[in-house]
């Protein structure tokens, strides 16, 4: 339960805007972005709660000799980037109440633990960003504040992301494990390893679980995917314009891609319906028409022995009339009365 969001298997699929660092430094779009992403069908608008001194080390990633992935095309050092991409603990009142207002679910990362203990009285839920997913105490002191937390999973192997739910569901059993994968450059090469089918593994291992997916590759596709094997919360970056300079912009979705891609979705989870295999009530007239019965073959007076000759299977399969598995069990009794071709047989027919 998410806000009074129930989610689940059964559920409709939950939509997570990740505005992340598309404010670009500016409240006021912050709240815009939050407004746009309701119109365009978001569930919840999710921020990231960070101070760069507390995130990332400038020694270390000087250290490296140079930016890397999709940090190579930043034109500003790592850390003047996440300084940047940073969110004041004062935005937070002003972001809860723009999300009231708009109708959708106001909730952040915390990568920090004072972050978690800022964000507690605003938030019905928290995220777990995948590069902190080897990060137990944060896991943990966000599954001890009571409420849903996604475990997202990105660049992570199998008994990592086992470490990491175990630590959380010893405290809380509202997880949402989300398969994902961090390369941020927008590369169509990256839908070669999204692995979507990884949400079999997750089902089995985590069965009470919400599974879900948080993903960085261009369109919907691996959003429908995620769906139809099972996901039922979906985290996609969120901007009004992929043009605009800055970390996250360029693999965001805009409003009509994210309307697209909400309007897609529930046109499938329709399309998914139940596991129960049954006659539906839309093809109740189309078992008449395209079904076959048994039906005389020629005008047959009262008392004569049906033979093989004397029957047709053909359509429609009027309700009453013997089907084509009955065949056998028709030859060699005799009509009560005469019938006329065409007409289909039924038991009351036989003698």
């Amino acid at each position: 339960m998410i806000g009074d969001r129930l989610i689940g298997p059964d559920q409709p699929t939950y939509f997570i805007a990740d505005i992340a660092a598309n404010h670009d430094g500016s409240l006021a779009r912050a709240k815009e972005l939050i407004m746009l992403a309701a119109e365009a069908g978001a569930d919840a608008a999710k921020f990231q709660n960070f101070s760069a001194t507390k995130i990332v080390s400038d020694y270390g990633f000087r250290s490296l000799g140079g930016q890397q992935s999709h940090q190579a095309n930043w034109k500003k050092p790592v850390t003047e980037v996440y300084a940047d991409a940073s969110i004041p603990d004062d935005w937070t009142p002003e972001l809860k109440a723009t999300c009231d207002e708009a109708g959708i679910d106001y909730f952040s990362a915390p990568y920090d633990l004072e972050a978690i203990d800022m964000l507690d009285p605003y938030v019905p839920a928290f995220k777990v960003g995948s590069g902190d997913i080897t990060w137990i105490e944060s896991i943990e002191a966000m599954a001890r504040k009571g409420k849903p937390v996604l475990i997202a999973t990105g660049a992570a192997n199998l008994a990592e992301v086992i470490t990491a739910v175990d630590a959380a569901t010893a405290i809380n059993q509202q997880i949402c494990v989300m398969q994902c994968n961090t390369n941020y450059t927008g590369s169509s090469e990256n839908l070669r390893h999204i692995n979507l089918n990884v949400l079999h593994t997750y089902r089995g291992l985590f069965p009470g679980a919400v599974l879900g997916l948080s993903d960085h590759t261009a369109g919907s596709v691996t959003v429908l995917g995620a769906i139809a094997l099972g996901a039922r919360m979906v985290e996609k970056h969120f901007t009004d314009d992929t043009g605009r300079e800055g970390p996250d912009h360029g693999f965001s979705m805009d409003p009509a891609s994210w309307r697209a891609m909400v309007d897609t979705a529930r046109d499938l989870e329709a399309a998914l319906g139940s596991t129960r295999k049954q006659v539906e009530p839309n093809e109740q007239q189309t078992v008449v028409l395209q079904r076959r019965c048994l039906r005389f073959a020629r005008d047959i007076p009262a008392g004569t022995p049906i033979t093989e000759a004397d029957v047709e299977i053909l359509r429609p399969a009027v309700p009453g009339g013997l089907l084509p598995s009955d065949l056998r069990s028709v030859l060699g009794r005799s009509v009560r009365a005469d019938v006329v071709f065409g007409q289909e047989i039924r038991w009351a027919d036989l003698a």
